[in-house]
């Protein structure tokens, strides 16, 4: 009996997940999320490959990132890639970085704004703030973002290149510290991107649930681009850009649906 309970509970609760989904627009709103995103990947790249140069880690392209991209593309490309990466990274940085980090904070704070629209709507609350403190707040969380999401980025291609006794420490202390980055850039996202901030413990099912998919993905991903990407001929190149798009939006489609799932838990327990 208490199973039964439990199996319509869990149905009950897709058809109202499946259902606010739809009612909310939500698609729509994954849909800008991920253009906003795809369009801040170049300036973080830039970003990313100045913080190296400045960092004095110019070997991490040379034994790390260039190696992978190599077997994936023709030589006149992998030329022209290699050049540009050696050229910022040797380059001075300190302009490079201001300019990249302007880029990725105009980009990224207009994808936190249709975060917020989208988190009004879950939340069924009006947006009450004033434009100025809506705008400070887009951008602080932007920067807020773009900080974890580049940390776990730069952890996760750094740390395997650490020498020592620490290459095996931090070789697997990576893949706890970049999960964590990511969790705190979605906590904060869904803890104060709504016009009203929802509990604290209701912004946290569908932060694992964001997470964990991301990881899925991420993975699938890494694994299409290792053992199935051809960026050699034209189709594959096409093929790429549409997995890479692919992506981005599912990312972005998951972290809707977590906040419509925590939302959902959270009227579940006030009833």
């Amino acid at each position: 009996m208490a199973r039964a309970r439990t199996k319509s509970s869990r149905r009950r609760l897709l058809d109202d997940l499946r259902s606010r989904l739809a009612e909310h627009g939500l698609p729509i709103y994954a849909s800008a999320i991920a253009f906003r995103a795809i369009v801040a990947l170049i300036p973080l790249v830039l970003l990313g490959l100045g913080l190296l140069g400045a960092l004095g880690l110019q070997s991490t392209w040379q034994d790390s990132i260039a190696p992978a991209i190599q077997p994936r593309v023709t030589q006149p490309v992998y030329d022209a890639i290699d050049y540009s990466a050696k050229k910022i990274l040797s380059s001075g940085t300190a302009g490079l970085i201001v300019f990249a980090s302007a880029l990725v904070l105009w980009d990224l704070a207009i994808g936190v704004n249709a975060i917020m629209n989208a988190l009004n709507r879950i939340h069924d609350v009006e947006e009450r703030r004033s434009p100025t403190r809506r705008a400070l707040t887009a951008v602080w969380l932007a920067v807020a973002v773009a900080v974890c999401v580049l940390g776990a980025v730069l952890v996760l291609t750094v740390a395997p290149r650490a020498g020592g006794s620490f290459h095996v420490l931090l070789g697997i202390g990576r893949w706890i510290v970049a999960p964590l980055l990511l969790m705190l850039a979605v906590g904060l996202l869904m803890r104060f991107a709504a016009a009203e901030h929802p509990e604290p413990r209701w912004a946290s099912a569908g932060s694992l649930l964001v997470i964990g998919t991301w990881i899925v993905a991420s993975v699938l991903f890494r694994l299409w681009i290792t053992y199935v990407a051809n960026f050699k001929s034209p189709i594959g190149s096409l093929t790429g850009l549409l997995i890479l798009t692919t992506y981005v939006f599912v990312s972005s489609a998951i972290f809707l649906v977590g906040a419509e799932l925590d939302e959902l838990l959270r009227k579940q327990r006030s009833r």
